[in-house]
């Protein structure tokens, strides 16, 4: 065989392997496609029963905050006559109005709201969408180590939607609605404006809940460590007490504590888990070299 065949022949195999390798990865994209397809139908599916329903979700989830007969207010009043904490912590009233100014506005306000929705609720389903996608490409160990993905990325996710709707959400809106530079200024909010408060401040809070799951991933790719997190301590402390003192409607230490404890216990919990992963890495290499 001549050198100029030998070359072909090896130049064929080459692009044989190069189109192999293409092929593997657009399979992947078909398979990742079809992933996002049925997630995208689950959320769609919620998104119709949340447009359907949405008489009762305006009136009882859109608007609970800003009634003051919300969970979290009346909660907040009963806390004041026990404790004798002032009638400031009580609040009994939520001093603004919402109007709409656009043609298609209240249109706009059910859709976006609707889809809200229906992501929020089809966050669970997405997240399995992800796992089924990831799991084969695990081994074993990794594979039963991240087995509870699903469970504790949902369980996280809807314990910050709790806390962000129950606890951000009305005391930012309560503080923003009582903050006043002059009597002479009327608060008229736009519906637009308060929606995007309550659902920012929901599900941001939600995300932000993710924080032990994202610091476990990190962990595994070696980008985060535990002794970098205690280290940042201090840095994370002062973030959180200004994210409290932010979206609390008073001064005083106990509504502060109230919002800023569960961050703390996050940040405490993530420092744990990263690491567990760090001492199963050493565990496992140290398998490794005595075998």
């Amino acid at each position: 065989m001549s050198e100029t065949e030998s070359s072909l022949i090896k130049a064929v195999k080459e692009k044989g392997k190069n189109l192999e390798a293409e092929m593997s990865f657009f399979d992947h994209l078909d398979v990742l496609r079809k992933h996002l397809i049925r997630s995208s139908l689950a959320i769609l599916v919620f998104t119709v029963l949340a447009f359907v329903f949405y008489d009762f979700i305006f009136d009882k989830i859109i608007m609970g905050p800003k009634s003051p007969q919300f969970w979290t207010y009346r909660i907040m009043c009963s806390l004041a006559e026990r404790f004798n904490l002032g009638p400031d912590f009580c609040i009994t009233e939520i001093p603004f109005n919402i109007i709409n100014t656009e043609m298609a506005g209240q249109f706009t306000l059910q859709m976006n709201s609707s889809l809200m929705i229906g992501i929020v609720l089809g966050f669970p389903y997405l997240l399995f969408e992800i796992w089924r996608f990831v799991k084969p490409a695990l081994h074993d160990k990794e594979r039963k180590s991240a087995s509870g993905f699903t469970f504790y990325a949902t369980l996280l996710f809807l314990i910050g939607i709790l806390f962000g709707y129950y606890i951000i959400a009305p005391l930012s809106i309560s503080f923003l609605a009582q903050y006043s530079v002059s009597d002479v200024i009327n608060n008229q909010i736009t519906i637009d404006s308060y929606l995007s408060t309550v659902a920012t401040l929901t599900i941001g809070s939600g995300i932000i809940f993710e924080l032990p799951i994202i610091i476990f991933i990190l962990s595994k790719l070696g980008v985060m460590t535990p002794k970098f997190m205690r280290s940042s301590r201090r840095y994370a402390t002062v973030i959180i007490l200004i994210i409290a003192a932010i979206v609390t409607p008073t001064p005083d230490l106990l509504t502060m504590l109230t919002v800023s404890f569960p961050l703390f216990l996050l940040y405490e919990v993530s420092i744990y888990i990263s690491a567990r992963v760090e001492q199963r890495k050493l565990k496992a290499e140290a398998e490794f070299y005595n075998s």
